[in-house]
């Protein structure tokens, strides 16, 4: 039964992320319930099957042995309206339970007691979300701090520096550049993010050292500097993902 989406009251996503293999196989549990100020919430994760794997292996991955992690707490209001506007616009499958892939089931409590147990068929929509939110859990609980991506372009005769600012909590996105500030709109954000993290990144020849020498130059969220035309290369030889991050930033410019 679909409830009228301003009516709901509570929301709970469970995820299994299927058949892939440890250490990436976990499972999330989001209970968020709307107050009037506030989104009383609760967020469970757990990394399964590690058992059979050493140490070494999970390391080697860039997990750690303490993934598995638990929040009870209170999220900005600012979350309630998109997850409320998703499941208006959601449309549920007739499966009763997740196949082997795994995925997200919802379940919706409103204000009159009335209750929906469903299957969306929009599991990217749905999953992006609550790993949206899951972020601003942790820089709400201070486990991560807000994200920082950082955008150099350097020719013959001006040094350009673009900062991003995510700040998943409040759903705010701060731009920099060359020391002015303004803000940019959430949605055109993900676009920007989408593409920024669809190309291979080289590890092996970033550098953490600011870059001097022409080009444009890109630090993902961790500190190292990634030159385009050397460390920096489309996945997907149909989508030139490269051309649109260097489009966006130079986008910011216009705001």
């Amino acid at each position: 039964m679909l409830l009228k989406s301003d009516d709901i009251k509570r929301i709970e996503i469970d995820f299994e992320s299927g058949v892939i293999p440890p250490p990436f196989s976990h499972i999330f549990k989001l209970k968020i319930s709307f107050e009037r100020d506030f989104i009383n919430t609760q967020f469970t994760v757990h990394y399964t099957d590690r058992e059979e794997l050493s140490e070494e292996e999970i390391i080697s991955e860039g997990f750690t042995l303490e993934d598995d992690y638990d929040f009870l707490g209170e999220v900005p209001k600012v979350w309630e309206q998109p997850f409320k506007t998703l499941y208006a616009n959601t449309k549920w499958s007739n499966k009763r339970d997740l196949d082997e892939d795994g995925g997200i089931r919802i379940f919706a409590k409103d204000l009159h007691g009335k209750i929906s147990r469903s299957i969306p068929t929009n599991q990217d929509e749905w999953h992006m979300l609550a790993q949206e939110f899951i972020q601003a859990i942790y820089e709400v609980n201070q486990k991560e701090a807000p994200l920082t991506i950082r955008y150099r372009s350097i020719d013959k005769e001006t040094v350009t520096n673009y900062v991003l600012t995510v700040k998943f909590s409040v759903r705010k996105v701060i731009v920099e550049i060359n020391d002015q500030i303004t803000e940019l709109d959430w949605e055109e954000s993900r676009k920007l993010l989408a593409f920024i993290y669809l190309p291979d990144y080289d590890y092996e020849v970033a550098s953490d050292s600011t870059p001097k020498k022409r080009g444009q130059y890109i630090d993902c969220g961790d500190g190292l500097w990634h030159k385009f035309g050397k460390g920096v290369v489309n996945l997907d030889e149909s989508f030139d993902a490269i051309s649109k991050i260097h489009e966006g930033f130079e986008n910011l410019n216009q705001l």
